[in-house]
């Protein structure tokens, strides 16, 4: 058994949708980022490859490579890393994944998150845990300037 934890944080940017968790979420703003820039999706992949000792999303997804991942959907990045471990001889036990937001309201979109999730993984929707806080108006969360997201999996050697 391993363990990983995982951490992403993007500003909020005019002209861009909003995607978390692999879910398109309707917002006034989306993320600023290379990708589609979901948080939530990011700090998975590399809670998963850090548990995995196999580095991290940069470094397998660099924003350098051109166009290449430019605007790419996570959820791509996410069944890719998926397969690393899975050819490295691992799988995933579980994983919990906290999207720290102060807006917008999150809950409602919880349940789709997991499912959608646990099903770009290839996983029970049993082993997928999604949840959202706000930070109480403190830090950059609080000011309405982004989102964060952590995360933590553990994994298993597959025999």
């Amino acid at each position: 058994m391993r363990i990983g934890f995982g951490y992403d944080v993007h500003r909020y940017a005019p002209n861009r949708e909003l995607w978390l968790g692999g879910i398109h979420i309707p917002y006034s703003q989306g993320l600023d980022g290379h990708s589609d820039a979901d948080v939530a999706i990011h700090a998975l992949c590399d809670a998963i490859l850090g548990a995995a000792a196999m580095r991290d999303i940069g470094y397998h997804f660099p924003d350098t490579k051109g166009n290449e991942y430019e605007g790419i959907d996570s959820k791509l990045l996410l069944r890719r890393v998926m397969k690393m471990i899975r050819e490295a001889g691992y799988e995933l036990t579980n994983c919990d994944i906290t999207i720290a937001a102060q807006v917008p309201k999150l809950s409602p979109y919880i349940d789709s998150m997991r499912i959608t999730l646990s099903d770009v993984m290839g996983v029970s929707i049993s082993q997928v845990s999604v949840k959202a806080t706000t930070t109480e108006h403190l830090g950059f969360v609080g000011r309405e300037e982004g989102i964060a997201a952590y995360a933590v999996v553990l994994i298993h050697e597959v025999i």
